[in-house]
């Protein structure tokens, strides 16, 4: 069985395009050798800044041959319907078999096709591939038709086995295949031919390039780490950088440089969003200075005779230039900050529109200050300084720095809140009420920050419910699932109390007013005014219905069931999502049980019984009269029931939703022996409505932490 090998070399790949575009060429040729009839053992892809690569082991020499039999009409049947037939089949009507079939002759038809070589199979797709490939973006150049993310120079495709190395016959577009390629831009250029995919990687080794994007990452990583090693010093991790400048260089020389004395003052976070964004240079700190960021570590993309030095001195010039926008931003912002205690951004926030329906960036800060004065007694906040934060946590954004630096919003506004002299707690909120910004990301503790980034998370939801620019599908333009889900992280991980429904009311209610006051005080506006919790309610329903969506999919990733959380829902305060997920743990806790589970199947079966007995009409919730019980099992039932409520009341006014649980698992036995020795429907209307009854306890007992109903199983 031959072997496969195909690079596509073309000029330089964008790093953040080749490791989807590795994937997608070995999924799609591999597909459409598949379905072409040759199977292989093994495929290997690989990316770099200008080649992609896959290799297939154990190939098919040929698909094999073929013979497929159809039957079709009946040969009476309309000359339409044969020649449909005909058509689906490519023969003509002397190539079918007439056969006996029990509802008279039919026509058959015997499809025989003979195996392919397997070059002329991986011609096909492989020019199929090639000229539907899905880059995010791609171009054309000179006279031809194909589009590719960059100019495509050459093609190298052989199928290899023991006796010989075969060139594919593929040509596209004028760029025809061979068994060449070249290595390294500089230190290599010269093209040389290959017999396989072993020859193939050793000889692009020694011509310079590491064919391997985790080899060319591992080889930075620890080139990088050993430098700064040497100098006491530690580099800063950056795995998303580390993959990027992995996908810029073909051969990676690990460099490190030295930052100008005069810029580290700099917030360190300054000096590795610089270097990051600007140079794609990693930060290297000293941790006997407080984690300061000290020096650089750079990528270079060839070996020089000066080991490096040039390269080093141009990319400190231009860092420092850099460095020097970023100093100049940093004291020109400290100066506002400590002068003016950021009055004059806040001001600006009047000019800056969050959303054409939504109002300005200001108008939002109002909302977010009152409704996080109002969430402060609830998370244990001091209600001054919540809205203190909360007026002042966008002021930022209109700093020199952060219109440089988009992605230190937030932490830049806890630089300057604490040069300008506010309280550490209220400087804190400044940075820590974006977060948490995905499902890694630390969660705020501090009450004013939990106060201001529930108020943001929530202002940011209902706004967009009020306008009605809901998430459809897998868009989400204003990351509202993202909020969404900060605002439960922010509750449960804080163990914070809040009616949600409430809150949507309050918030939504407050937009209402807004739009009011927008259209102005006319007529229509009044009515309007009489109009808005009409208008609110349906809104707050749908808010909390996705809200329940969002909680479904974070506690199915701490493996509770979604019909778990189903039949929580369905009980009194699912809009308190900590209580909530109290009584889903406990219920998931329970389940894990044999008696819990045993116990839910007789809650089931006692509540299928009553459902076909009550049909809507007649309710047996009146608890059952011992005068009526015939036998020992309904008896001990009853008082294991009564004995157990006893336990279970205090347990549920705790919201000790786990012991009651328990509590409940424990009628498992007597009610396993009343199913077994009890006849519900019995003759006597008397005893049958008592035990009737009985199952109504049973109901309403085993009921109270969750509708069981809803669980599957």
């Amino acid at each position: 069985m031959p072997d496969l090998l195909i690079e596509l070399f073309s000029e330089e790949i964008p790093a953040r395009m080749q490791a989807k575009a590795a994937d997608d060429l070995r999924r799609r040729v591999t597909d459409g050798l598949v379905e072409a009839g040759l199977t292989y053992a093994h495929a290997g892809a690989f990316a770099g800044p200008r080649r992609l690569t896959l290799a297939l082991e154990g190939v098919l020499a040929a698909s094999p041959a073929t013979r497929e039999e159809r039957k079709g009409p009946r040969v009476d049947a309309p000359e339409k319907a044969l020649e449909g037939f005909l058509r689906s089949t490519g023969l003509t009507k002397d190539q079918l078999e007439a056969r006996d079939d029990k509802k008279g002759q039919v026509w058959f038809a015997v499809i025989e096709k003979e195996g392919r070589p397997a070059a002329d199979i991986v011609a096909e797709v492989l020019e199929e591939t090639v000229r539907n490939f899905p880059w995010p973006k791609s171009m054309r150049w000179g006279d031809g038709s194909l589009r590719w993310v960059r100019p495509l120079h050459a093609i190298l495709c052989i199928l290899t086995d023991e006796a010989e190395t075969q060139v594919v016959p593929v040509e596209i577009d004028g760029i025809r295949a061979g068994d060449t390629t070249r290595g390294h831009r500089f230190m290599a250029p010269e093209p040389f031919a290959v017999t396989g995919f072993d020859d193939y990687a050793a000889r692009l080794k020694r011509a310079r390039v590491m064919l391997s994007a985790e080899e060319r990452q591992d080889a930075i990583r620890n080139e990088a780490q050993t430098l700064a090693f040497a100098s006491g010093l530690e580099v800063v991790e950056d795995a998303g950088l580390l993959a990027e400048v992995a996908g810029l260089v073909e051969w990676p020389v690990v460099l490190m440089g030295e930052i100008g004395e005069e810029f580290l003052d700099l917030p360190p976070e300054v000096l590795q969003t610089s270097m990051k964004e600007h140079q794609k240079f990693f930060s290297v700190r000293d941790a006997r200075r407080s984690g300061q960021i000290v020096r650089f570590i750079t990528v270079a993309n060839r070996e020089t005779d000066d080991d490096g030095a040039t390269i080093l001195a141009g990319n400190q010039k231009v860092l420092a230039a850099r460095l020097s926008d970023a100093k100049f931003f940093w004291e020109n912002d400290q100066r506002i900050a400590a002068g003016a205690r950021m009055q004059p951004w806040i001001d600006s926030l009047s000019d800056v529109t969050f959303h054409a329906r939504l109002g300005s960036q200001a108008d939002r800060v109002g909302r977010i200050a009152a409704l996080a004065r109002e969430l402060a007694p609830t998370v244990g906040a001091d209600a001054d300084a919540a809205e203190q934060a909360a007026g002042i946590a966008k002021a930022d954004l209109s700093s020199e720095m952060v219109g440089e630096f988009p992605e230190l919003q937030g932490l830049m506004g806890r630089y300057y809140a604490t040069t300008a002299g506010f309280p550490d707690d209220v400087a804190a909120a400044c940075e820590d009420h974006y977060r948490p910004l995905g499902p890694s990301d630390a969660v705020p503790t501090a009450p004013v920050s939990v106060a201001v980034a529930l108020a943001d998370k929530l202002d940011t939801l209902a706004g967009f419910w009020a306008i009605d620019e809901k998430p459809t599908g897998s868009k989400d333009p204003f990351a509202l699932r993202r909020a969404a889900l900060g605002v439960i992280r922010l509750l449960l991980e804080n163990g914070v109390r809040l009616s949600l429904t409430d809150s949507f009311n309050n918030v939504l209610g407050a937009h209402e007013m807004e739009q009011l006051a927008a259209r102005g005080d006319g007529a229509e506006a009044a009515t309007d005014a009489i109009n808005i919790a009409e208008r609110v309610g349906p809104k707050v329903a749908d808010l909390l219905a996705f809200f329940h969506d969002r909680l479904k999919v974070y506690l199915r990733d701490r493996g509770i069931r979604h019909d778990v959380i189903d039949a929580c829902l369905a009980m009194e305060g699912s809009d308190d999502l900590a209580l909530l997920v109290k009584r889903a743990e406990a219920l998931a806790g329970i389940r894990q049980t044999e008696d819990g589970e045993n116990l839910i199947q007789g809650f089931k079966r006692a509540n299928n019984i009553l459902r076909q007995a009550e049909d809507g009409v007649v309710e047996y919730s009146f608890g059952a009269e011992p005068k009526f019980f015939e036998t020992d099992a309904e008896r001990t039932l009853f008082d294991a029931l009564s004995g157990a409520e006893k336990t279970i009341a205090p347990r549920m006014q705790a919201e000790d939703f786990g012991g009651a649980m328990q509590a409940m698992a424990a009628l498992r036995s007597p009610i396993d022996a009343f199913f077994e020795t009890v006849q519900v429907n019995t003759d006597s209307d008397i005893i049958r409505r008592n035990r009737l009854n009985l199952l109504g306890q049973i109901r309403a007992v085993t009921g109270q932490v969750a509708d069981l109903s809803r669980l599957e199983g």
